[in-house]
Formats: C-alpha cells, sequence, structure tokens
C-alpha cells in the first residue's frame, strides 16, 4: 500500500476487528513450558581474536530453544567494560541467520551488551529439523508446518527467541533490569511475541516494520517478501485449506502478541512498505496494551525503512527512558 492510498489519520485509527482464538493464550503457557522442561547450561566461547575487533568483545553462545535444542548467538560488548550492561537482544530478519559479529557493532559501540539471535533453519549454525505435516510449498518457512500451530514453524522460532531472554540469567555481567528485545521485520514481529510471553523480563521492546502482522490483510496487501508464500500456496489449496491455513496463523499473529504486551514499545513503519504494509504495522500498534508507545514514522520509505537513521533513533528513545549505560 502506498503513500497514497491511505491518509495518516486513517494509519492512526485502523483498530481492525480480529478474532483471537480461545485458547490462545493456554496454548503459549504450554508452549513455553515445554521448551523450558528441556533444561541445558548456557555456553558462551570467547572468539574476538578471530575476528580482529579491537573494541567489541564476542562471545559465541549456545542456548536451550525449542525441544532443547541448541540455538546459536553471538554476545557482544564493549572491551573493557566493568557492567553490569543493558543488553540488547536482537531478534533477525527473514532468511537472515546471525551472520558473522562485524555485522551487529552498533549497540556495542554505544555501551550495550547486544545477544543476536541465530533464526533456526535460516541461518548455517541453528538447524531446523522439523518440517511437520504440512506443505512446504516454497524454499521459504510460511508454509513449514502450516496444517497445524503445533507443528508451525514459528511456534519453534517464537520460542528460541523467548528462551533466549531466559538464558541471559547465565550470562555474566548484563543488568537484567534493562533488557530490550529488538527486530525489523521478521525480528520486529518475533520482539512483539516476546515483549507479549516475556514481558516481566523486559524493560522496553523495539519492533521496527514489523512483519507477521495482521496475516488476513497482509496477504491482500503485500506484493514483495515473505507473505506472497502464503498467497501462492492457498492459490492451489484455496477449496480445502484457507480457513485451516489462517486458523493456524491467527496463533502467531502480532495483533494477539500486542494486545497482550505492556512494556515501553517503540515501533516503526515505512508508508511506501510492500512487504509489510503500513495498515499491517498500524494494527499492531494500535492494539498495543502498553501506554508507553511510539511510532516513527518515514513517510517515503520502502522496507529499508530509516536505514541508518534507525538504530539512532532508537537509541534516542531508549535515553529518553533511562535504559542506555552511563557515559
Amino acid at each position: 500500500m502506498s503513500l497514497a492510498d491511505f491518509g495518516q489519520d486513517q494509519y492512526a485509527a485502523y483498530r481492525p476487528e480480529v478474532t483471537v482464538p480461545q485458547d490462545f493464550d493456554a496454548f503459549w503457557q504450554r508452549t513455553l513450558a515445554e521448551a523450558r522442561s528441556h533444561a541445558a547450561p548456557v555456553k558462551a566461547e570467547r572468539v574476538t581474536a578471530q575476528y580482529g575487533l579491537r573494541t567489541v568483545e564476542v562471545d559465541d553462545v549456545r542456548f536451550p530453544g525449542w525441544n532443547g535444542e541448541p540455538v546459536a548467538g553471538w554476545l557482544l560488548r564493549p572491551r573493557g567494560a566493568t557492567g553490569p550492561l543493558p543488553v540488547l537482544v536482537s531478534c533477525l530478519g527473514y532468511s537472515s541467520g546471525r551472520g558473522e559479529p562485524s555485522e551487529h557493532l552498533f549497540w556495542p559501540s554505544t555501551g550495550f551488551a547486544q545477544l543476536v539471535v541465530d533464526t533456526r533453519g535460516q541461518g548455517h549454525d541453528t538447524p531446523d529439523p522439523w518440517t511437520g505435516s504440512g506443505t512446504q510449498w516454497s524454499e521459504g518457512f510460511m508454509t513449514r508446518g502450516i496444517n497445524s500451530p503445533e507443528e508451525y514453524y514459528y511456534r519453534r522460532v517464537i520460542s528460541d527467541c523467548v528462551r533466549a531472554v531466559d538464558a541471559l540469567e547465565e550470562l555474566p555481567g548484563l543488568d537484567l533490569g534493562r533488557v530490550v528485545v529488538a527486530g525489523g521485520s521478521q525480528g520486529g514481529g518475533l520482539a512483539l511475541a516476546v515483549a507479549a510471553l516475556a514481558g516481566d523480563k523486559l524493560a522496553a521492546v523495539l519492533a521496527d516494520v514489523p512483519f507477521l502482522s495482521h496475516f488476513r490483510q497482509a496477504v491482500r496487501l503485500a506484493s514483495e517478501g515473505p507473505y506472497p508464500e502464503l498467497v501462492n500456496y492457498l492459490r492451489w489449496h484455496s477449496r480445502h485449506k484457507v480457513e485451516q491455513t489462517f486458523a493456524t496463523l491467527d496463533y502467531f499473529d502480532a495483533v494477539h502478541f500486542a494486545r497482550r504486551a505492556t512494556v515501553p514499545a517503540q515501533f516503526g513503519v515505512a508508508l511506501m512498505d510492500q512487504t509489510c504494509p503500513p495498515l499491517t504495522v498500524y494494527a499492531a500498534y494500535n492494539s498495543y496494551a502498553g501506554e508507553d508507545r511510539s511510532m516513527t514514522v518515514w513517510p517515503f520509505a520502502d522496507h529499508s525503512s530509516g536505514c541508518g537513521s534507525t538504530p539512532p533513533t532508537q537509541l534516542a528513545w531508549l535515553a529518553e527512558r533511562g535504559l542506555v549505560p552511563a557515559e
């Protein structure tokens, strides 16, 4: 949806009527209880020397995620920091693994510790061995296990991200009173899920152009990115799978998570975004339960959002709330 299709006042007033599954909360309580039942130690190995970094320390982390399976992460922090440091947990965009430590230098350069959470199946270091009984219609992930919420791919990914927050308790030098969960696109949708499911452990959430939001409208509006995977799937299964598909997706919709999240929240929206259309972002933002919420609007931006301007904008927002490191 382009800038001309909807006015700013209409976006700000958009509150769709959505039906949440009756057992939504019970489903996630059961899911996280199951994930946490597979306890294992968090492991961290100092690997700074392998990457030639002089101002940032890097630990290669493994923590138990869904089913106790090891999830990879990078823990970065300023070299020589005495702590305890505020920590930002980064959930990543679609088809993006944790990459290299050099890709994640902004936040440790500002004094934060940062735990970068690998996305299972999307990178090289955290496989996803679970395919489920649903059709995987493309090389993407949107239809993996789509036949039921129990087997759907994002049940595992969201569980991994919540368990990443749990893992902070076993990592030294972190201020557990100043934990921020953040991400853009897929990472933004995951961050909203974590804000709802682990909000008692968080101080704030940063959700930039969040994906996984308002699925029933998103598949009609998005012309780029992952949502068309669902369109292609339903094109060939429209006789039997439409309601079943959306019934599964309802358990993973950021709109439902937003209604259950209360920590301070900073959103970002790009009004020319064809991947995560602005109407879907506002559906989550306008549903957000917390009183302290704000939206950064990029009127002429596409899915790249504010590009390099986004992290400094988020940093300034955190500073206003006393969540940045002391100088």
